[in-house]
């Protein structure tokens, strides 16, 4: 099957119809194209930004065990705050929790200074003194040493590596009795201090041990609320975004249609032959093509009936601005089609399976060819009309 495009005569290679002598004016042209079609990338960067940021939120949501109702209509609720505020809202939060951390942990300090101040407590103040005592395999059944001084240094350094919570002091305080415990005999001395030492150190942590519950169930919830102001923010930011770039599309938009416009004025006035080629192009479109095209004449003809039942075109009624736009649209809408039916052409023999199909489809497709027949007989009956007209 040949490509529906070669059998339109002249509308294909036709010219433009711009003087070939005003070139200022191509190069003009050509500018405001190539600043669209950057306009054009910069939006398309950021409606997919756009799309990421939705696509990696839905995931979220959908990921959460936690994104109950009664959570999303309190964030509903919630005003949305600026980035200044929650920059704020968050130091505030690191201050109050910092300052309540070291309540805990001078409580902590307090039965520390307890345990340590015990009669049994002195094989543990200091690192084990593993080549004076002779402990040729003590690193080989302790991963991690650890003693009280230790500790003691740990809690008291101030440049940030020291402990981030009471919870790393009990487990080091543990570890100090439990590798004593693993190194040295169930009958031995050292082995028994240490054991009664950590059931001592147990009843007085379980006392403590509430409140760091508390603690850490306050900073798990303000962390929560805190990322969910972030969400917010965000939100609002892409909310925004939107917005811009649906301000940004209607510009583009109409520079386009200005542009399409002074284009087509610029054209040179269309030649009767070149009327009569575009009614029988008409003829040979698509339904759905045909339908836009009559959009196209609908557009500069207000009292036009672009849906009626039944449709009359006078090619040579139309203004010069709606014959090339419909000439542009004819071409390119043809040569799609020819380009389609060229790729699709070698595989007719697969299209022999699917027969019953295709009639089904051309069933339901009659009423459609039915009112493209009549529109296109109307179009040619126009043009011929048009063309047996004596010349004035």
């Amino acid at each position: 099957m040949e490509p529906v495009v070669e059998s339109v005569p002249d509308l294909g290679n036709a010219e433009m119809g711009i003087s070939k002598d005003n070139t200022a004016e191509v190069e003009q042209f050509r500018c405001r194209v190539d600043e669209i079609f950057q306009k054009v990338d910069e939006l398309e960067q950021k409606v997919n930004e756009v799309e990421q940021f939705y696509l990696n939120t839905n995931k979220k949501q959908q990921s959460s065990s936690r994104g109950s109702s009664i959570g999303k209509e309190r964030d509903k609720e919630r005003q949305v705050p600026s980035i200044k505020k929650q920059q704020q809202d968050a130091s505030k939060r690191e201050a109050a929790a910092a300052k309540r951390m070291q309540e805990l942990m001078r409580q902590f300090a307090t039965i520390l200074r307890q345990i340590t101040q015990h009669k049994w407590a002195w094989p543990f103040m200091q690192p084990v003194d593993v080549k004076g005592l002779g402990l040729h395999d003590y690193y080989e059944v302790i991963e991690k040493p650890m003693d009280f001084s230790t500790i003691k240094n740990q809690m008291e350094v101030k440049d940030g590596t020291g402990y981030k919570n009471v919870r790393e002091i009990c487990a080091d305080v543990k570890l100090v009795f439990n590798n004593a415990m693993k190194y040295n005999d169930e009958g031995s001395d050292v082995h028994l201090m240490a054991k009664t030492l950590l059931e001592k150190f147990e009843e007085k942590w379980q006392l403590l041990l509430p409140k760091v519950i508390e603690e850490e169930k306050r900073r798990e919830e303000e962390e929560a609320e805190a990322k969910s102001d972030m969400q917010l923010v965000r939100e609002a930011a892409h909310a925004k975004m939107v917005r811009d770039i649906s301000n940004e599309l209607y510009e583009v938009d109409t520079h386009l249609e200005q542009l399409r416009e002074t284009v087509v004025q610029k054209c040179r006035k269309m030649s009767t032959e070149e009327k009569r080629n575009l009614g029988t192009a008409l003829a040979r479109l698509s339904t759905e093509d045909l339908n836009k095209a009559l959009e196209i004449i609908a557009q500069n003809n207000p009292g036009f009936q672009a849906m009626a039942e039944e449709v009359e075109i006078d090619i040579d009624a139309q203004s010069e601005s709606t014959l090339w736009r419909l000439k542009f649209f004819v071409k390119d809408a043809l040569e799609g089609r020819g380009k389609s039916a060229a790729s699709t052409g070698g595989n007719n023999n697969k299209t022999n399976n699917n027969n019953s199909n295709n009639n089904n489809n051309n069933n339901n497709n009659s009423n459609n060819n039915k009112r493209k027949k009549e529109i296109s007989d109307a179009i040619v009956k126009s043009a011929k009309k048009k063309s047996k007209k004596p010349p004035s």
